[in-house]
């Protein structure tokens, strides 16, 4: 989303399973008692979840929040689907076809690919759900930027223009042809998002301001059907048997409880009540020798904000001196404790390059803690604004941000020997202070909403005050010509610019963490998958030994 951590900031608290450190699949075997920690039975096929917070929202062009994507991404489905190893595979679509000039796809949908109600998903669906999300008075999720910065036509129909001129045709049942305004290489990808899922017409009108509510209320055509949902308590989704892929989709139920405190869930787990927990960093190292435990990175960077039209902070020297003066393996390692690891840049480890490199990979490490450099620009800075800057720092009122803006505190103290001060708001008084430049630096985030850089670094081509009131012609110009760039390696290397420029030239911000987490998992669930962006999980491709 535009402000905030998007997708991936509310910590998704299903049982979500990586191999190691890669994107993957679980490949644990059954353990030598095989009845112990959670409690599902190999007979039954059903899998045990928890979430921390309500199931607020089910309609595709209202909801926001990780949850109620987790719900929809598994009882309705994209042209294309995340696999295993979070690759888009054909979903209701069979197949595609790209033009020469990578700005045409042709979609041919299977044939079948049905809706819940026995009817057939068609190509109109599918325009007509893109069109309903591009409109501001529709999709009023803040997710109208991933289908009107892409598709041509779109931003002028948001803008109050014709949706004839949007270029989406259906031109029969089975061929949807999407024309885009630049070679886009991460397309398909989006077409597995949310808001690229179709919803057929007929039904949205009949239902009229009921549409969404409840199960009765929605059609589905995932491998899932939503059976029961109360927003407080939970919601229950049961095997579509009507689904193209049905006889791959092996858990027959997904009960998912709405568990607010982590001691009830983890106590939860240990009753066999939950499949898997996550764990708190205070109870990582007691549980690390269970059999059931593991790790996970997030497509998430948790970062400094500076406001560089703030005093103080307007000095490129003090936000060096601030950007050099933490050791974020200190954070991960003693303060987080929960699979979080260091940040060296703002692009997130395992995020895709080209030629098989991680973007991390090829751009190197470009924030390193140190000290005597650290001391140094502070010195220039205070030099050139001929006085020591008083410096606030604006975080949000969670307890993880607060435990890390104490570490900040204290190693701004300890480095720099400053009294940096930390002003605690909730998060919606914090990004309305963000909003209206009312801050010098402020701890905040952003999740991955595809598997590319310029999911990060596009924001701050957009000059708000949320993200540092930055400009920067040069900035602008790598960020322009990215999207317009057909050639791979060109286009990554321009955002590798944009990078640099962005965190060790100007230090609009510096990196803090990539996201990560523990957790404790019933050894007899395998292939649940967790998507580091996009639609957060699957219960596709779970069996349950």
């Amino acid at each position: 989303m535009k402000k905030k951590v998007s997708l991936l900031a509310t910590l998704l608290v299903v049982a979500v399973v990586f191999t190691g450190c890669s994107f993957t699949v679980d490949k644990n075997a059954t353990g030598t008692d095989g009845a112990t920690t959670g409690g599902t039975s190999t007979s039954a096929k059903e899998l045990k979840l928890y979430v921390e917070t309500e199931i607020t929202d089910m309609n595709q062009w209202t909801a926001s929040d990780n949850i109620s994507f987790s719900v929809l991404n598994n009882v309705t489905e994209g042209l294309y689907r995340l696999d295993v190893d979070n690759e888009p595979q054909p979903a209701m679509a069979e197949a595609v076809d790209i033009s020469e000039d990578k700005l045409t796809y042709t979609f041919k949908l299977r044939d079948n690919a049905n809706w819940s109600d026995g009817t057939p998903v068609t190509a109109a669906d599918f325009k007509y759900s893109w069109l309903r999300g591009m409109n501001p008075a529709i999709g009023t999720n803040g997710y109208s930027f991933i289908l009107n910065d892409y598709i041509v036509g779109a931003a002028e129909y948001a803008a109050g223009g014709s949706a004839d001129q949007v270029a989406i045709d259906a031109t029969d049942d089975k061929t949807l042809v999407v024309t885009l305004k630049q070679p886009t290489p991460y397309f398909l990808r989006l077409t597995s998002f949310i808001p690229y899922f179709p919803m057929k017409e007929e039904f949205v009108v009949s239902k009229g301001d009921k549409f969404a509510l409840n199960p009765e209320n929605m059609l589905f055509n995932g491998p899932y059907t939503l059976t029961t949902m109360d927003a407080a308590s939970g919601a229950v989704l049961s095997k579509n048997e009507g689904y193209w892929d049905a006889a791959n989709v092996k858990v027959n139920k997904v009960d998912m409880k709405v568990i607010k405190e982590k001691s009830t869930a983890m106590n939860a787990y240990k009753a066999g009540q939950l499949d898997r927990v996550l764990l708190t960093s205070s109870d990582v190292d007691a549980n690390q020798s269970d059999p059931g435990f593991g790790t996970g990175i997030e497509f998430k960077t948790t970062y400094l904000q500076f406001n560089t039209t703030a005093d103080g902070v307007s000095n490129v020297n003090i936000r060096k001196a601030l950007s050099l003066a933490y050791d974020s393996n200190l954070l991960a390692d003693q303060v987080l404790n929960n699979g979080s690891k260091s940040a060296t840049g703002l692009i997130p480890f395992q995020m895709s390059g080209v030629d098989g490199k991680s973007f991390r990979d090829m751009q190197g490490d470009l924030l390193k803690a140190d000290t005597a450099q650290a001391k140094a620009y502070w010195e220039q800075g205070v030099k050139e604004l001929g006085k020591t800057p008083t410096i606030t720092m604006l975080v949000a009122d969670n307890s993880e941000t607060k435990d890390v803006a104490t570490f900040m505190q204290s190693e701004f103290k300890k480095n720099l020997g400053i009294d940096v001060v930390i002003d605690t708001k909730t998060a919606k008084a914090r990004g309305q202070l963000m909003d209206n430049s009312q801050y010098q630096m402020a701890i905040t985030g952003w999740g991955a909403d595809y598997d590319d850089a310029m999911t990060y670094l596009d924001l701050w081509a957009n000059h708000t005050p949320y993200r540092g009131n930055y400009e920067n012609a040069d900035f602008d110009a790598l960020i322009s010509g990215a999207k317009q760039e057909a050639d791979e390696a060109k286009r990554i290397d321009m955002l590798l610019q944009a990078e640099r420029l962005l965190v060790s030239k100007d230090v609009v911000v510096s990196p803090i963490f990539f996201g990560g987490y523990s957790y404790l998992l019933n050894e007899k669930v395998e292939g649940l998958v967790y998507h580091p962006y996009g639609s957060p999980v699957d219960f596709k491709y779970t069996d349950i030994k």
